[in-house]
């Protein structure tokens, strides 16, 4: 990560946007799927804060970075409490095609604002990948928990999840190593994320099955 004032400067403007959209997205996303399980708007809201924040806080404690980064920023309980009150209300449907796109636009965005954050502290690569898929996954563990289902993570036989998250930091990691561009870095990682989970639900993309004894 570049290391000029100015630069710097303009690259945590960029990170701040970024996690905004992250945030309503992921909000969304579990507000949709509390409403699904016939929660009222007090547990819609209650999933939608654990949605939204849950992959980040956990992020911030491994890497010790404290207070945690809602905690620094309060507009982020409002911009996290109005668009779960607002889609509970409002959207009539939660099918899991609607759903579908939320998830995977928390998904990149979580994905490589946690990379982001571990190679501003000039941490290696791999950890920043690491970093960028617990941020990404984490926030939807949490969500699909309290829901009462088994994460989408750690379903068998489902399509690809962390692996989209997994592949898709690698690309940013790269071209933020490796080119001048940490701003197209970023978008570029988040689409492959968005685009590698979409086509996974698409096309019914999963890991390979353990082979079964004779």
């Amino acid at each position: 990560m570049p290391d000029h004032p100015a630069l710097a400067g303009y690259l945590n403007e960029f990170v701040a946007v970024l996690t905004y959209m992250a945030v309503v997205t992921c909000a969304v996303s579990g507000a949709l799927e509390a409403r699904r399980r016939d929660m009222d708007v007090v547990g819609a809201i209650s999933v939608a804060f654990v949605t939204a924040f849950g992959g980040g806080t956990v992020r911030d404690l491994l890497l010790g970075r404290t207070p945690i980064f809602w905690v620094r920023d309060p507009w982020l309980t409002a911009a996290t409490f109005v668009p779960a009150v607002v889609s509970y209300y409002i959207l009539k449907r939660a099918s899991d095609r609607v759903l579908l796109v939320p998830d995977a636009l928390g998904l990149g965005l979580f994905s490589i604002l946690g990379a982001t954050s571990a190679l501003a502290m000039h941490l290696s690569m791999i950890v920043a990948v690491l970093m960028g898929v617990v941020t990404g996954v984490f926030g939807g563990v949490m969500r699909d928990t309290l829901c009462g289902r088994i994460p989408v993570v750690f379903r068998r036989n489902s399509e690809l999840y962390a692996t989209c998250s997994f592949l898709g930091v690698w690309v940013f990691v790269l071209l933020d190593r490796f080119t001048p561009y940490a701003t197209v870095a970023s978008w570029v990682g988040t689409g492959a994320v968005v685009a590698l989970r979409l086509a996974s639900v698409r096309f019914q993309l999963k890991l390979p099955e353990p082979g079964t004894e004779a």
